[in-house]
């Protein structure tokens, strides 16, 4: 069943009901007792389950091309253990110069 919208036209106050679609009768204020009118407002929804664009297309899944680049990121710290084996060798020779 929908959910209505209404506003007393003579307190002001506003106030929600549900109703059939195929009731046409106006309820009274539930307030003051006073007439009351009906609202119109957005609806809205929401998508649940599989089959929808929006969780199997919406997410941002990597390509290809960032799979690789996620790779060469996990490489960066083995190239710091040969950049630090180098400096050793380094200073391992300097030693044996002076």
């Amino acid at each position: 069943m929908p959910i209505y919208e209404f506003k007393c036209t003579e307190c002001g106050k506003e106030f929600e009901e549900f109703r059939s679609i195929t009731d046409d009768t106006v309820p009274a204020c539930r307030f003051c007792k006073g007439k009351v009118k009906k609202l119109i407002s957005h609806s809205s929804f929401q998508l649940k389950g599989s089959g929808w664009y929006v969780t199997d297309y919406g997410g941002k899944k990597p390509s290809m091309g960032e799979e690789k680049h996620d790779e060469a990121s996990s490489d960066s710290p083995t190239s710091k253990e040969g950049e630090t084996g180098k400096s050793e060798a380094v200073s391992s020779t300097e030693s044996k110069e002076g």
